[in-house]
C-alpha cells in the first residue's frame, strides 16, 4: 500500500511539472520521474518526495537561466599595439554597458602570427561561442575562413572588399560578417604631405607587403600624390626581418615616408624612428599609433571610439539583430594631429589646426 501511494503522488508529480515546463521542460521533468520512481523503490514515501522536489528544482533552474542568458564573446587580436589594444577596450566597455552582466569575453592575442589566428578561431568554433570580434584583417581574414555561422564583427580593418576578396563590394558583406573600418580618408593623408612639405620630390611608401589592406591603401595614396606633382616609389618590407634594410634604403632615396595604417608597421614604430629621425627624414602616418612611434603628423581616428562602435553592434547582433544586413560602419571624425618630439628633432614647424598627441 505504501509502495504505490508513492507511485502514484510520483505521476501527479510528473504530470504538474509536464504541464508547467512545457517542451523546453520535458527532458528534466522525464529524468525527475525515473528519479522519484528509483527513489521510491529504494526509500519510500520519503524518497519520492524529495526526488520530486530535486526535478521541480531543476525545472525552475532552466526558466531562469534562460531569462538571464549569458553570451561568450571571442576576441581575436592580431597582435599588441596601442591601436588594436584600444579598439578591443573600446568594444568590451561598449557591450558590457549594453549587455550589463550577460556576456563574458574569453580574449586571445595571436602575438601577430596569422596561423595562430586561426588556431584561435577554430577554438571558437569548437567552443561555441555566440560571437567572434576579429581585430585586425589576418584576424578577419581566419574568421571568414573558420565559419560560416558564427556572427563575426571586425574592427582595425581598413578595406573589407580586399580583406575578404570582394569584388565591386558595396559596403555590406552579407552571411555572417560585418564590423568597423578604420580607414581616414586618404585623400586627407595625401594633402598633409603636400601642406608640410610643399618643396619636397620624392614620397617612399613604406609598408608590409603581407598586409592587402596596407597594399590598398598605398596604391591609393599613390595616386593623390602624383596628382599633386609628387614622385613615389614602394618599399615593401615583408615582416619585422627585413624592415630595417628596407627603411634604410628609402631614407637614402626619397625626401618624405609615408606609412599606412599597417600592423606590422605599428609595432616596429621604434625602429622606423631609429633610422629615419637620424637620416631627418619626416614619417607621415597612416593612424595615430604609428605617428607616435616615428612620425610628424597624421590624420587621426579614435581606435577606441571604432571599439565602442562595434561593441554596440555587437549588443545589437545578440539582441536579435540580423548581421547579414548590417553595413560595414566608419570612424565619424578625423583629427590632424602632430608628434611634437620629432617634429622638434626634425625642426618641423606644424600650421595650425593641428592637435600634439597626447593632449
Amino acid at each position: 500500500m505504501k509502495k504505490l501511494l508513492a507511485v502514484l503522488l510520483t505521476v501527479a508529480m510528473v504530470g504538474s511539472l509536464s504541464a508547467c515546463g512545457g517542451d523546453g521542460g520535458k527532458e528534466t521533468s522525464e529524468s525527475g520521474a525515473a528519479a522519484a520512481e528509483n527513489a521510491s523503490d529504494e526509500t519510500g514515501f520519503e524518497g519520492t518526495v524529495a526526488a520530486g522536489e530535486a526535478a521541480q528544482g531543476g525545472t525552475v533552474a532552466a526558466s531562469e537561466a534562460g531569462d538571464g542568458q549569458v553570451y561568450t564573446v571571442g576576441i581575436c587580436q592580431l597582435l599588441e599595439h596601442d591601436a588594436l589594444d584600444a579598439a578591443t577596450q573600446g568594444f568590451k566597455d561598449a557591450l558590457e554597458e549594453e549587455m550589463g552582466g550577460q556576456v563574458v569575453f574569453d580574449e586571445q592575442n595571436a602575438q601577430g602570427d596569422t596561423n595562430t589566428c586561426s588556431t584561435i578561431i577554430n577554438s571558437f568554433v569548437s567552443g561555441g561561442v555566440d560571437l567572434i570580434l576579429a581585430n585586425a584583417t589576418p584576424a578577419l581574414q581566419a574568421a571568414a575562413a573558420g565559419t560560416n555561422e558564427i556572427p563575426i564583427l571586425g574592427t582595425s580593418v581598413t578595406e573589407y572588399g580586399v580583406a575578404l576578396d570582394i569584388s565591386d563590394f558595396s559596403g555590406t558583406v552579407g552571411g555572417n560578417i560585418s564590423g568597423t573600418s578604420d580607414l581616414a580618408p586618404l585623400d586627407g593623408q595625401a594633402d598633409i604631405v603636400q601642406e608640410l612639405f610643399p618643396d619636397a620630390k620624392t614620397v617612399g611608401l613604406l609598408y608590409c607587403s603581407a598586409e592587402a589592406n596596407s597594399q590598398y591603401q598605398v596604391d591609393t595614396v599613390k595616386t593623390f600624390l602624383e596628382e599633386k606633382g609628387y614622385t613615389c616609389e614602394y618599399y615593401a618590407f615583408s615582416d619585422s626581418n627585413d624592415l630595417t634594410s628596407v627603411v634604410s634604403k628609402a631614407v637614402s632615396e626619397v625626401e618624405v615616408i609615408y606609412v599606412p595604417t599597417d600592423n606590422t608597421a605599428a609595432s616596429n614604430a621604434e625602429l622606423i624612428s631609429n633610422v629615419c629621425v637620424p637620416a631627418g627624414v619626416p614619417v607621415v602616418a597612416g593612424e595615430e599609433g604609428i605617428c607616435a612611434g616615428c612620425g610628424v603628423a597624421t590624420l587621426s581616428i579614435s581606435y577606441y571610439d571604432l571599439g565602442v562602435a562595434t561593441g554596440k553592434m555587437a549588443a545589437r547582433i545578440l539582441k536579435g539583430e540580423d548581421i547579414s544586413t548590417m553595413p560595414i560602419e566608419y570612424a565619424p571624425n578625423f583629427t590632424k594631429k602632430y608628434n611634437a618630439s620629432v617634429c622638434e628633432q626634425l625642426n618641423i614647424t606644424v600650421p595650425e589646426g593641428y592637435v600634439a598627441i597626447g593632449e
